[in-house]
């Protein structure tokens, strides 16, 4: 059963936790950490508060069970930076027509965005390792930088400019080595204090240019889809669902819903956040999840079910995405 929860309900459980004598908030050196609730999961949220309209939010946590959040966004939302070591969710946006109306955020890449006035609802799915480190920006920040003749895409410029009713959520890729290298000195920071707070400052303004980066660069990548494209591309994730096990290649593919291998990967990208073996993946290892649930089926099953020929690269990708071994988690959820 997923558990669907607001901002109001979140606020209750967690003034009803801290009147049981649960430990939920811990101050810790320039900011907070926020335990969760038991009957929701292991582990929480660190939030280091660098200094005014710039935070840090380092997400270490594994639910019990499924959990949807209705999130109720003011005018007054920051610009977001969101990078996925391990784990995914699915993002719903409601009344929105100038974003997608459903996507998902996947281990490994990346993602820029800002959503004032709107009303998002976040699907978290139990027992994976979930590992997610978030900036947030408030826009005002940047009043101090030069923007002028700064070729930043068309939805930041008019944000960084004071338009604030801009949204957007913009997929930027997989997290390259630079990337995941700042992210992890970022995690294991060696200072205390100022140097603390100039050293975390310096690795965030560092990713938020590699951001801005990819994200110019993709602009010469960028692609129109009309309505019939995205048909064809919601008909293209429809046959890689029913053909998981045996998909066909990328070129059968684009031929069979009438599209070029370039517009049907890059299709991919900017409908699903991921490309179409990007998102093959993702699929069978939700699936994987759902059979590893069954106390009667071997690894080497579960693998073969969802597509695998070798339950050695089944193990090897299942950790990857889940920070887990297949015989880890079956026998987690068998606790």
């Amino acid at each position: 059963m997923v558990i669907t929860l607001t901002d109001a309900d979140i606020t209750d459980l967690v003034d009803e936790a801290e009147q049981k004598g649960e430990l939920i908030c811990q101050p810790i050196e320039n900011g907070m950490h926020y335990n969760l609730p038991q009957q929701w999961g292991q582990g929480g949220d660190h939030i280091l508060h660098l200094r005014p309209g710039l935070d840090v939010y380092i997400r270490n946590s594994r639910l019990r069970q499924p959990m949807r959040f209705v999130l109720e966004h003011e005018s007054n939302f920051p610009l977001v930076a969101k990078f996925y070591l391990s784990g995914t969710s699915r993002v719903q946006t409601l009344n929105a027509t100038d974003i997608n109306c459903d996507y998902r955020e996947i281990t490994g890449y990346h993602y820029l965005y800002h959503l004032p006035n709107h009303i998002e609802v976040e699907e978290w799915p139990a027992d994976q390792e979930l590992q997610v480190i978030m900036i947030s920006v408030n826009p005002d920040y940047f009043n101090g930088f030069n923007l002028e003749r700064t070729a930043l895409p068309k939805p930041l410029q008019h944000l960084l400019a004071g338009d604030r009713t801009q949204r957007f959520h913009q997929s930027l890729g997989p997290i390259t080595n630079s990337i995941r290298q700042k992210i992890q000195q970022i995690l294991n920071c060696p200072y205390t204090g100022l140097m603390q707070q100039l050293y975390l400052e310096g690795k965030v303004l560092e990713l938020l240019t590699a951001q801005f980066i990819a994200w110019q660069e993709t602009q010469h990548q960028t692609i129109i889809l009309n309505t019939q494209d995205i048909e064809q591309l919601h008909w293209a994730k429809d046959i890689l669902v029913q053909h998981a096990q045996q998909p066909p290649s990328l070129i059968e593919l684009a031929r069979r819903v009438g599209l070029n291998d370039r517009k049907l990967n890059q299709g991919f990208r900017h409908l699903f956040g991921t490309t179409v073996f990007g998102y093959l993946q993702q699929y069978r290892m939700e699936q994987a999840q759902l059979l590893l649930q069954d106390r009667e089926l071997s690894v080497a099953k579960v693998a073969a079910t969802v597509g695998y020929r070798s339950p050695e690269a089944f193990s090897t990708a299942f950790r990857r995405q889940f920070a887990v071994s297949p015989k880890a988690y079956q026998l987690g959820r068998r606790a």
